[in-house]
């Protein structure tokens, strides 16, 4: 870790609160499928419903509750939200019909959508710009390696106690996550002045919402990254939830082959994050093309390989899963780094609230044309397509790069008079 992340206490705190709740979020995914698909047999479509309650709030109100985040106390949102999903996440443990589940699960997504702005608009409280690039280095690891121990951890503990003893820990880890930011120090940032007054001149939610996505609008570099993202990840989207499909086409292939290739992507973005937390001097961009490209690359591996029935998948499976982890994480932190440390502290949980609209309607809308599409043309040609249309976007984007970069604003001007040393 940076020698200044690691006397930062906001930020260990923080960082500390991430890693129980994202646990916890593991654990509940995990019982929640297993509650739904196999004790009370759901239909496929009922069982994607689980994701599309939690997902749908997010994209949906992304920008008004980036807003909110921005208009009210981060800290505060954050509590709220963590102890109101902590109820939430126990009233799931007394479910008796999914109908019950998908109410639980909408509140939780809307939570969400509100957490995670007012989390990153904290972080940019809590950490210089020149820590930036490491400390989202450090919470892409965090979450990525939850997203291999948590399945884990939540599937021994389901088998061993049951469903209701999970979501009494998930809800546990909520409470642990909000005892943790009460702790919060003082903040590194001042944010304007946004105490209650009587002055009916203030700036209204519509104004402050407006005023978010014309800062979105108006910077051609962040505009730009996030159109490459979300782009990407929609393709990325039209094969990445058709694997365990791709997987059977195979003759001969493990069981265990699906989740050896989801832990080993996890196990890849957690040694991109490793690695871009002590090299923190790149360029956002270039790393962004070389990431799309190298997805496209592991993508149209798999197509291939499995194409030609390749035995001995259990090892070139995960291989090329490692290998679109680490590429992926080219794409996913160096952004995030860049919308950190462009965007002034006071507008963060707008920003983020837009990007997270975008990068979730992409989760959504994607895996619903793969499966349309690889029922038509196939699982094989669906990755094909995927591989070609992500290596076309790297090389588009390394032709206009130019262009693009021209197109930066100079955040650190405008940002001056926003920011400054905690006082008090």
């Amino acid at each position: 870790m940076d020698g200044g992340l690691r006397n930062n206490k906001g930020f260990i705190t923080l960082m500390c609160a991430q890693l129980v709740s994202s646990i916890g979020d593991w654990l509940s995914i995990v019982a929640i499928i297993t509650l739904v698909g196999l004790k009370w047999n759901a239909s496929p479509m009922e069982v994607s419903l689980i994701i599309l309650c939690l997902a749908v709030p997010m994209a949906l109100l992304g920008p008004f509750a980036g807003t909110i985040a921005d208009r009210f106390s981060r800290k505060s949102l954050m509590i709220i939200s963590d102890l109101v999903r902590a109820f939430l996440i126990l009233g799931l443990a007394f479910a008796t019909a999914i109908w019950m589940v998908y109410v639980f699960l909408f509140a939780i997504g809307f939570l969400s959508a509100v957490f995670i702005p007012a989390k990153n608009g904290k972080l940019k409280e809590l950490v210089p710009d020149s820590n930036m690039k490491s400390a989202m280095s450090i919470t892409s690891m965090i979450d990525s390696g939850t997203k291999v121990l948590g399945p884990l951890l939540s599937g021994l503990l389901v088998t061993a106690f049951g469903t209701q003893l999970v979501f009494y820990i998930d809800s546990a880890t909520f409470l642990i996550s909000a005892i943790l930011i009460i702790a919060l120090p003082k903040t590194l940032h001042v944010l304007e002045d946004k105490q209650e007054t009587n002055d009916a001149k203030g700036p209204s939610f519509k104004d402050e919402l407006i005023e978010g996505l014309t800062f979105m609008k108006g910077n051609r570099y962040l505009l730009t990254g996030m159109t490459i993202l979300g782009i990407s990840l929609l393709i990325l989207q039209l094969s990445d939830s058709q694997i365990i499909v791709l997987i059977r086409e195979l003759s001969v292939a493990s069981p265990d082959l699906f989740g050896l290739i989801v832990s080993s992507a996890g196990v890849g973005m957690f040694i991109t994050g490793f690695i871009l937390s002590k090299k923190t001097e790149y360029n956002a961009l270039i790393l962004m093309l070389v990431g799309v490209c190298g997805i496209g690359l592991s993508f149209g591996m798999m197509a291939l390989l499995t194409g030609v029935d390749l035995s001995l998948s259990i090892i070139w499976g995960p291989m090329l899963g490692v290998f679109a982890g680490l590429t992926a994480g080219l794409v996913f932190i160096p952004f995030q780094a860049a919308v950190q440390t462009d965007t002034p502290v006071h507008m963060t949980g707008r920003v983020f609230g837009v990007i997270n609209s975008v990068t979730t309607t992409a989760t959504i809308v994607g895996p619903l044309l793969g499966g349309w599409l690889s029922t038509v043309i196939g699982v094989i040609p669906t990755f094909i397509i995927t591989s070609s249309l992500l290596i076309i976007i790297s090389v588009l984007g390394f032709i206009f790069k130019s262009t693009i970069e021209r197109g930066k604003i100079n955040v650190s001007e405008s940002q001056q008079g926003t920011q400054g040393a905690a006082s008090s």
